[in-house]
């Protein structure tokens, strides 16, 4: 039986075409760049032989294989049309025709590079093209060929009979010594006389032969027009080639890109949703790190939208636990994080921000960080010991502190892998790992939260890295929610309104509260680091 038959597949070719289509547009240097090269070929083309003119003679090879024998021989056979062709262009033959055109005999090979001679099947004329500058020089050039060959082939016959008239002389003088010396025998003398009268008859039928090697049945005319398009036509023809060339470069180049340029090709190098695409942002500085409640803008709506759909992906209220992280360095994945948490304090969540990444500089040093004193009695759940208010703006405050020990050049051990900060188990925490493909902490805190979501850069992470890094992240035990996609930033200036950030306290900085996830049960303990 076959397959159910799926009525809407045809709908799907007009956006399988826009897909390919945006591609090639990717490319748009090396299309322009196919542009440029066929423009500059067909400009070439147009100034070497846009002026380049072309005349045609003809000539008719007399049929005779041997015009002094006496065996007739069918008209077919009488010329070897090949070896003729090879003797009009030979050497000798040019010399003549650069004499006949007044040239040097040393011109003779360059006008060879300009002559073209044909032959037809099953025909006794050679055709003589000659190409020149202008189209005077180029008759003149089709005609020198033509007369050239046939003088050429004019010497050779003539020299041909001179050789047989110079052998049947030589039979004759023979004859008549045998005819002097015998004068007894009647019959030997009347036979020696025929044979002389033969040789004589002989010598005149082949004085009386036609020499001539052919006849010219068409001269050459100075002609009209080039023997090439005009400048315009070879421009046009160079355009619609380097079209061709750019089409076929862009398709090449995005058949072997491995790199990531659409959502499409993330959610089918993942097989999971794609929960925001960030657009491109300006060049702000490292300490223009939080978007959403400080400065407005597209970047920063993507940012609170991603908020709403990771509580579409079932990650609950107040308890979660989120992993973000990226496949490797270069990505926006601390910034996602910390608007992340300030979007979802401006939904109404308590949010703990934890920097478990010991190989960066630290998170807290790039946020608007509150003073201590910024601390009331009065709050309702107070932020943990040791972790530091962050001044959201507009979207309130969340904490922020640093979950991992260890330094830039360790691999990660325990106390970077298995600590949190106190106090998480009625907030909602944002942790911020190490890239996955680099290091193993992320897949050792991959299984002890509710779910990971990784931040790849679009147009910079392969998608082998994708592929990998989603498969080490289910091995680990770890649920991935989706992917976020960010296009990077600008280059260009941007005028950042200056911000006063409070000088973070030493105590702060010499002792940092964590928390020891046990493997087997999430209960929080506390320790001092």
């Amino acid at each position: 039986m076959t397959g159910p038959i799926h009525l809407y597949d045809r709908y799907d070719e007009p956006d399988q075409l826009r897909d390919q289509l945006r591609r090639l547009l990717r490319h748009r240097a090396v299309i322009a760049l196919g542009i440029v090269l066929g423009l500059l070929g067909g400009a070439a083309l147009a100034l070497s032989r846009a002026h380049t003119y072309t005349s045609t003679s003809e000539v008719l090879v007399r049929s005779t294989a041997d015009p002094f024998g006496t065996v007739s021989v069918a008209a077919d056979n009488q010329v070897s049309m090949g070896t003729e062709q090879q003797i009009a262009a030979s050497t000798a033959v040019a010399v003549r025709a650069a004499r006949l055109m007044g040239q040097a005999d040393g011109r003779a090979n360059a006008l060879e590079e300009d002559l073209r001679i044909t032959n037809q099947a099953k025909s006794q004329v050679l055709r003589f093209e000659f190409t020149a500058g202008t189209p005077g020089r180029a008759a003149r050039g089709a005609n020198a060929f033509a007369e050239a060959y046939l003088a050429d082939r004019k010497a050779r016959n003539q020299a041909a009979a001179r050789r047989a008239t110079q052998g049947v002389e030589q039979q004759i003088k023979s004859v008549e010594a045998a005819q002097k010396k015998e004068t007894e025998d009647d019959d030997t003398a009347k036979a020696l006389q025929s044979r002389l009268d033969t040789l004589r008859e002989r010598v005149v039928d082949i004085n009386s032969r036609d020499t001539e090697g052919g006849d010219i049945v068409r001269r050459g005319e100075p002609p009209a027009r080039p023997s090439v398009p005009g400048r315009s036509v070879l421009l046009a023809l160079g355009l619609a080639g380097g079209l061709a060339l750019g089409i076929l470069l862009a398709w090449l180049r995005s058949a072997l890109d491995t790199r990531v340029r659409s959502a499409d090709e993330a959610r089918a190098a993942l097989r999971t949703p794609v929960l925001g695409l960030l657009p491109p942002g300006h060049g702000e500085d490292d300490d223009d790190l939080l978007a959403v409640g400080h400065r407005g803008g597209d970047r920063a709506e993507a940012l609170r939208a991603l908020a709403y759909r990771l509580r579409g992906t079932g990650l609950r209220a107040g308890t979660a636990r989120l992993l973000v992280v990226s496949p490797r360095r270069g990505t926006a994945t601390e910034e996602v994080a910390a608007n992340l948490a300030a979007a979802l304090a401006e939904g109404g969540d308590e949010v703990l921000l934890v920097d478990a990444d010991p190989g960066t500089a630290a998170l807290m040093s790039r946020l608007p960080l509150l003073p201590d004193d910024a601390r009331t009695p009065e709050d309702a759940s107070a932020p943990p010991d040791g972790s530091r208010l962050v001044d959201a703006g507009t979207a309130g405050r969340f904490a922020c502190c640093a979950g991992g020990t260890g330094t830039p050049d360790r691999a990660g051990g325990p106390a970077a892998v298995h600590r949190l900060p106190a106090g998480s188990g009625s907030r909602t925490t944002v942790v911020v790992a190490r890239p996955v493909l680099e290091h193993a902490d992320a897949l050792a805190l991959a299984q002890r939260v509710d779910g990971v979501l990784l931040v790849a850069g679009l147009g910079t992470t392969r998608r082998d890295d994708l592929r990998r890094a989603h498969e080490l992240i289910e091995c680990s035990g770890g649920t991935l929610l989706g992917t976020v996609l960010d296009a990077g930033r600008r280059r260009g200036r941007l005028r950042a309104v200056p911000r006063r950030r409070p000088a973070r306290p030493e105590a702060a900085e010499t002792a940092t509260p964590v928390v020891e996830l046990p493997a087997q049960d999430d209960t929080l303990s506390v320790s001092r680091g």
